[in-house]
């Protein structure tokens, strides 16, 4: 696929690579033990400048392209899913938020420390009785002189327990649905804001999933981001380049179990010969590779548009309905082809399965995405 790739691209490429098989590989399964935010994933980011690719040089950022960011969150996503979702939700979700739709004090307020790395950012958005349908959304705003006073919680919110920063949502009037919806940055340290639980999860257990609860937090005016009432279509046009991440991280898993599948159908002998050497082995091979190869290009479609300046919703969606489906599948046949050795975790690979079960679920569900490519195909 570098063919498609331009020089400055490939070298970027390789740039990452290096960096995950040298700073990340080494600790995915120390971390993922660990069972918590792999804070020190993050500083390691920050210290090669991803912590703001996406974002311009006048804001502390590397200027980077969608595409930048999708070989990122491949790159990331052969060795930690993980560390790849600690990326995107700082970067691809609230920081990028906050750049598009902040004011020019507010991104020197909060854009610039981020991008640098100095801050880490979370997206609050999930709730647990609004999560797919987040018009129904529970967490209020009151707005009381300067300030809005802002009480409710959310779930399931990745980089929630560590952030310094929250793009949160809530709305002004339950009564108004979608159109009551309105942005804000919830800071760290504010009055009335606290973790709740953070969830032990089955894969991805190098990030954290946390509960954020609002009682009373008195939230300066300044800290809506964009108009009363427009916070859906923040969240929504957000949601999209989260998409682009979470194909990458398909992508990025699928193409590790891949080559992982590879290496050991070569050197595992059955019935005097390597298994490769089954034809059982060599078609299954195959599929694999036709789906990793699918996915790269679907997402590839999707940034290269994004990058154009163009809406790309459809097509992200249908990038990230297929990368989730083409890594689980992926991983499950390449556990298969490892046997028994696959299902212990003295190997990668059944880390690699608990993990990818999370891309059918988080920045919309796969029926989300069936959802919106029908929507559409049907305008």
């Amino acid at each position: 696929m570098d063919v498609l790739l331009a020089e400055q691209e490939k070298m970027f490429q390789r740039q990452m690579r290096d960096f995950v098989e040298n700073e990340i590989a080494p600790f995915a399964d120390e971390w993922d033990e660990r069972n918590e935010l792999a804070i020190e994933a993050f500083y390691k980011m920050k210290d090669v400048g991803l912590t703001g690719l996406t974002i311009p040089e006048q804001y502390g950022g590397q200027g980077g392209s969608f595409i930048d960011a999708y070989l990122a969150s491949i790159e990331l996503a052969r060795a930690s899913i993980s560390v790849a979702s600690i990326f995107g939700t700082h970067v691809g979700l609230a920081l990028s938020g906050l750049h598009h739709f902040g004011n020019e004090e507010q991104r020197q307020k909060f854009v610039v420390p981020a991008a640098k790395g100095e801050k880490l950012c979370a997206y609050g958005l999930t709730e647990r009785e609004a999560s797919s349908d987040i018009s129904r959304m529970s967490t209020v705003a009151r707005r009381e002189g300067d300030e809005w006073i802002i009480n409710g919680a959310k779930c399931f919110i990745s980089n929630g327990d560590k952030a310094d920063i929250v793009l949160t949502f809530a709305t002004v009037d339950k009564q108004l649905g979608s159109k009551g919806i309105t942005a804000f940055v919830i800071e760290k340290g504010m009055p009335g804001f606290s973790v709740g639980k953070v969830e032990d999860k089955l894969g991805i257990r190098a990030e954290s999933a946390a509960e954020l609860i609002f009682d009373d937090v008195r939230v300066p005016a300044d800290n809506q981001i964009g108009e009363v009432g427009k916070g859906m279509r923040i969240a929504l046009s957000i949601l999209d380049e989260g998409r682009l991440d979470v194909a990458g991280q398909g992508v990025g898993v699928a193409s590790a179990a891949l080559d992982a599948a590879i290496a050991y159908a070569k050197q595992r002998h059955q019935f005097g010969q390597p298994i490769s050497e089954f034809q059982g082995i060599q078609w299954m091979l195959v599929d694999m590779a036709n789906e990793v190869d699918a996915a790269w290009l679907m997402g590839y479609r999707a940034a290269r548009i994004a990058d154009s300046g163009e809406r790309f919703t459809k097509e992200v969606a249908q990038a990230k309905l297929y990368a989730a489906n083409a890594a689980m599948d992926v991983v499950r046949k390449s556990l298969q082809i490892h046997g028994g050795y696959g299902y212990m975790k003295d190997l990668p690979i059944e880390r690699y399965y608990r993990d990818a079960k999370i891309l059918e679920i988080y920045e919309g569900t796969s029926e989300v995405q069936r959802l919106v490519i029908a929507r559409a195909l049907l305008s």
